[in-house]
């Protein structure tokens, strides 16, 4: 029996892919050349926008078409957000749109036991926790993967051990919000003692202190990932760390993390992001708009002003760094001038790389509650006005570009 995995979406969903083709080959399955030779396909879907969904259906109605017609498996967000929406809606949908699926694969019933079967051998994608607790207004994905879990912490540093034993030379650390990495490790540790040890709770024969990250004026969240990122760093470097001997483990030459909250950007993070130069200085950092009131909207627990002010305090430390972040535009009741409130902030920070999206609603969100009264033709004038400023370096914002 032969496999053919295809992928939409993210480095998330790519990760995943991995572990599924580990999966399947761990059952006798061997990877075929293509969809049209394989057995079986299994399609990785993303549901962020509109057009990722579509894009889905167009394919399961082509492979149905083959001569040779494969067994249909469907995984990915698309399947998580129908087992996990709700009101059932969805799940109808789906199963009414796409009668010729074989079978609906839930994502979480792929464990970590086996490797992953990277074909990158250079770079490689480590998840670090799945799922998401924050619910922004526009987001599908507490639905599409659920509430945040994070993966053992020991079990992660093992992961990239092996990596750099192998020969890796970059790692990237995934998470739906990396910055909140332990925080469901914390509360469960408290909740089985509720005094906090002394010197913090145990990991790996040592102990960390929880960093608690304010937003807001407030206590949000624990989090151990200062500390987990400072263990990658180290790897190959501090012989006094690990489960294997490193003296022949070189350190990565680059570790990346994405994505990451601006709320959850703690100052024990930025501090070793300083102290440790394969951290890299370009750090992606979704800021969605540049307008307080669409914020709140959004339900994203920073201001403008907070946004620029923590882009202010990385440069502080770490003058070399440099930014990406994300961006919706036409977010249901954007202003033109709350749009330029966002080309203004864009202006400021300078970002290298804008990954822009038109807003597109999405089932089971706060904001599909909302009506999407952005017309279809102003997002796309501000998609390409963002576009040209940013992605193709342009310096200057025309209100009247139309492209």
């Amino acid at each position: 029996m032969t496999y053919f995995i295809i992928t939409f979406g993210c480095q998330m969903n790519t990760a995943d892919s991995e572990r599924l083709a580990a999966y399947y080959e761990a059952r006798g399955f061997k990877r075929a050349k293509n969809e049209k030779e394989a057995d079986v396909v299994i399609i990785n879907t993303c549901m962020v926008r509109q057009m990722a969904e579509d894009r889905v259906y167009g394919l399961v109605n082509n492979l149905s078409k083959l001569k040779l017609r494969p067994k249909i498996i469907v995984t990915g967000c698309l399947v998580g957000t129908a087992n996990r929406e709700p009101s059932g809606r969805v799940m109808k949908y789906l199963k009414t749109r796409l009668p010729k699926v074989d079978e609906f694969l839930p994502m979480e019933e792929i464990g970590f036991e086996y490797a992953p079967k990277r074909t990158d051998k250079k770079i490689a994608l480590l998840p670090i926790s799945n799922g998401c607790n924050n619910m922004c207004a526009y987001c599908v994905v507490p639905f599409s993967r659920g509430r945040e879990v994070s993966r053992p912490f020991a079990e992660i540093i093992k992961e990239a051990e092996d990596l750099a034993d192998a020969g890796y030379e970059e790692v990237v650390l995934l998470g739906q919000n990396v910055n909140s990495y332990g925080s469901d490790l914390v509360k469960k540790s408290l909740f089985r003692n509720p005094i906090p040890p002394a010197g913090g709770i145990g990991f790996r024969d040592k102990k960390f202190k929880p960093v608690m990250v304010k937003s807001m004026g407030q206590n949000r969240i624990p989090t151990l990932f200062p500390y987990l990122l400072e263990e990658v760093a180290k790897i190959g470097i501090d012989v006094s760390l690990g489960f294997k001997t490193q003296a022949n483990i070189k350190p990565f030459k680059k570790i990346n993390f994405i994505s990451s909250n601006p709320w959850d950007f703690s100052d024990e993070l930025i501090e070793v992001i300083a102290k440790y130069k394969n951290i890299n200085r370009e750090i992606h950092l979704p800021a969605q708009s540049g307008d307080d009131e669409i914020l709140k909207k959004m339900n994203r627990w920073y201001t403008r002003e907070e946004y620029l002010n923590l882009i202010k305090k990385i440069k502080d430390k770490i003058p070399d760094a440099s930014f990406t972040t994300d961006i919706i535009v036409g977010f249901p009741g954007e202003t033109e001038e709350q749009f330029q409130n966002t080309v203004d902030l864009c202006q400021q920070v300078n970002f290298n790389i804008a990954y822009i999206a038109m807003y597109s609603l999405r089932p089971g969100t706060t904001a599909e509650k909302i009506a999407d009264d952005v017309p279809r033709e102003e997002k796309k004038r501000r998609f390409h006005a963002l576009d040209k400023m940013i992605n193709r370096k342009k310096t200057q914002y025309n209100a009247n570009a139309s492209n």
